[in-house]
């Protein structure tokens, strides 16, 4: 319970403490005009009450990654909870906060736009493909695993095939249609059921009669039944929970919708401290549900049984029968609400890309129906081929998108190691993560050779920042 308790106390303190760091380097003003209201078109730009951004944002960002992400994550022992904490606070939280703050600053451009503007022409087209593809795996992978835990909870005829259809029609309509149609008033009723199963998860955790056999002095070796390494694996299962290139792809739309910069830390760097938070229970209900981490592999080494069961398992045994659907109900609406908007925001970015206006429905259409051929053609691959890639595509993205952060503060504040130093640990996180990962994921080459190249490639990144950004002379946090 200690170290669930310290790593809590880093979230909360590290959103207080150094978020408020952040804000400052990035000198987030009041008085800026918004894209809500200087762009309004209320398709996409459309001034929203903060509380409603605030619910959006969390849903996009807390798919699967949070929760079936740090249950297979914490199978690498107590330092998945180091990583769901100081990560969120250290690199999550910047990257979201960063990139969304400076979508607000460039018109509520995408991503793509965003990185292109700070690394050149070439990033960025490689950069509108790649994300792109992300935000197709993204929707593809939160329609399966969605439908299997609805089809577990309904009448036999309703199986997953029948939720794949349904969920895969309300991702049409939520693109298509206009940002507060379905998106904004489905995600209070879908975030009270998410809120609500992370609440109840940590009631239990403190006051039930369960143990959370967690500590650091039991050291940093791994549990995992493959044996695979601490580092780089874990650093790549838990991504959503941890840090998530992803988010930056939603955190555009809502930068579409803010009335007020100010509120850009709460929003993005809070909705991530929250998506923390839900990772830090369920990393702890897993092995406390189960009783420990050798009992938790002999638990997924069953037949039938995967993150999936655990979390209708605990949701069940611990919340009761009317408590236990409305966890589901809220575990359902984790990927549901991000599967939505990352078909929206691939719509966005490919709109963006082509300087293509989507204020017409048949505008809309042109850009989306290639999207929905593409999902629906990758959704017949295999689910943990599909989750493999996801992951080591969200921490890729998430890569490029800190190197944008660094220099984009690099050229303003002598203080951009908040940027640079996550940007660094994250290159030598992916590129040694695909080196040593078994084949056919990865290359298959001896982890240490691959940890080796991966620190390499980050300090030729560091060097090449270094010798060529501008100098800045004097700390500014006002200049935008």
């Amino acid at each position: 319970m200690t170290a669930f308790l310290l790593s809590l106390a880093v979230l909360i303190g590290g959103y207080l403490i150094y978020g408020a760091l952040v804000d400052r380097l990035l000198a987030t003003d009041s008085a800026r005009q918004m894209p809500a209201y200087t762009m309004r078109d209320d398709i996409d730009y459309r001034p929203l009450a903060p509380w409603r951004v605030f619910l959006i944002q969390f849903l996009n960002i807390a798919g699967l990654g949070p929760i079936f992400g740090a249950i297979m994550g914490i199978m690498f022992g107590p330092a998945a909870f180091l990583w769901i904490a100081f990560g969120t606070i250290l690199a999550g939280g910047v990257h979201d906060f960063c990139s969304g703050v400076i979508s607000i600053r460039m018109g509520g451009r995408s991503l793509p736009e965003i990185i292109g503007s700070q690394l050149g022409k070439g990033v960025m087209n490689f950069t509108r493909i790649f994300s792109v593809l992300l935000l197709i795996l993204v929707a593809a992978v939160f329609v399966i695993t969605p439908a299997g835990l609805l089809s577990s909870m309904t009448p036999s005829w309703m199986d997953s095939s029948f939720w794949i259809a349904a969920i895969f029609i309300y991702y049409i309509l939520a693109t298509l249609l206009p940002i507060d149609r379905l998106i904004g008033n489905l995600y209070p009723f879908f975030g009270f059921a998410l809120l609500f199963m992370a609440a109840g998860i940590m009631i239990v955790l403190f006051f039930g009669d369960t143990q959370i056999p967690v500590s650091f002095a039991e050291g940093f070796r791994t549990y995992d039944s493959r044996g695979l390494p601490v580092f780089p694996m874990m650093f790549v299962s838990i991504a959503c929970g941890a840090i998530s290139g992803f988010h930056a792809t939603q955190s555009p739309m809502m930068a579409r919708c803010l009335t007020n910069e100010k509120l850009a830390r709460p929003i993005f760097y809070g909705a991530m401290v929250a998506e923390g938070i839900v990772a830090l229970i369920w990393a702890a209900a897993a092995v406390a549900f189960t009783g420990g981490y050798d009992q938790l592999a002999a638990y997924m080494a069953r037949d039938g049984h995967s993150a999936g069961t655990l979390v209708h398992d605990v949701a069940f045994s611990w919340l009761g029968v009317f408590g236990g659907i409305l966890a589901v109900l809220g575990v359902v609406a984790a990927p549901i609400t991000t599967g939505d908007t990352a078909l929206r925001s691939a719509r966005l970015s490919v709109a963006d890309m082509l300087g293509f206006p989507q204020s017409g429905l048949w505008q809309r259409l042109a850009v989306a129906i290639p999207l929905f051929v593409l999902t629906a053609a990758v959704m017949i691959m295999d689910f943990n081929t599909l989750w493999r890639y996801f992951a080591w595509s969200n921490q890729t993205l998430a890569t490029i998108t800190l190197w944008a952060v660094t220099i984009y503060l690099a050229r303003r504040t002598r203080f951009f190691s908040l940027a640079l130093v996550p940007a660094f640990f994250m290159t030598t996180v992916s590129i040694s993560y695909i080196l040593c990962a078994p084949a056919p994921e990865g290359f298959g080459i001896p982890q240490t050779t691959a940890t080796l190249v991966g620190l390499a490639c980050a300090c030729a990144a560091t060097a090449a920042l270094l010798i060529g950004r501008p100098v800045t002379t004097q700390f500014n946090p006002a200049r935008k």
